[in-house]
């Protein structure tokens, strides 16, 4: 079924939905959608929590400090994406945002900040990115949000890595060989990046002996983690993912 065409705005809520359901909206909701975008009751919003797809609802209450969307109908089922985990090492504040926009936009269904040796941030807001993964799915149509997790240890993360997963070890000493997932199976995965300065020579010693670890070549440059990040989840997505 088509998006309704009155219906411009998107909207996540952590509130089931359904046919006939009311739905409470937040403060910080309530004031995104009647002071900023000036809507009002009767006006159309689509609404998705993440489990029960796309909705579309209207505006049944507002207020200056609330208000409530009543469900009519399901305008998109729910897509999950593939079970693939994005490991990376924060960054500078602009661009961890990025990775995790992207990451959510790209396919993710969860997103791990991991510490490294080489890390340079030692902790994260991580309300803040999961709000960075909610606007995104928001913006680009999606119907589901990746969990973003806090950060962890790398070498806690890999000690009680969970069976069955495979390890897509983004690995910038491999930078000109030729990439590489050949012909690696389907199923749970997760897409390791370094910090800026790399992964320790420890580390890639570890990664390179555990037995669910993939190495692999981004191409014949190194690239920023940002960029990396996009390039791996491309590569995946092509050879194992959900858009071929």
């Amino acid at each position: 079924m088509s998006e309704p065409r009155s219906a411009k705005i998107r909207l996540y809520v952590e509130h089931p939905l359904g046919e006939g359901q009311t739905v409470p909206l937040a403060v910080e909701q309530a004031h995104y959608l009647f002071s900023v975008m000036r809507l009002g009751v009767g006006d159309a919003v689509l609404a998705f929590d993440g489990r029960a797809g796309e909705w579309l609802a209207r505006v049944s209450t507002a207020g200056k400090r609330g208000g409530a969307l009543l469900c009519e109908r399901q305008t998109r089922p729910l897509r999950l994406p593939p079970d693939l985990w994005l490991l990376f090492a924060p960054i500078k504040k602009a661009r961890t945002d990025f990775i995790v926009e992207k990451a959510a936009e790209m396919g993710a269904a969860r997103i791990c900040p991991v510490q490294t040796d080489f890390t340079n941030a030692e902790r994260i807001r991580q309300d803040r990115l999961q709000a960075h993964a909610i606007e995104a799915a928001e913006q680009c149509g999606g119907t589901y949000v990746p969990e973003v997790c806090d950060l962890r240890r790398l070498s806690d993360l890999l000690a009680d890595w969970p069976e069955g997963r495979r390890l897509m070890f983004c690995d910038e000493a491999l930078v000109g060989a030729g990439a590489a997932l050949g012909d690696a199976p389907r199923g749970p995965w997760a897409i390791l990046i370094g910090p800026e300065g790399g992964f320790s020579d420890a580390e890639r010693t570890r990664l390179r002996g555990l037995p669910f670890a993939h190495p692999v070549s981004l191409g014949p440059r190194v690239l920023r983690a940002d960029t990396a990040a996009v390039a791996a989840m491309t590569l995946w997505q092509q050879a194992l993912g959900d858009w071929g």
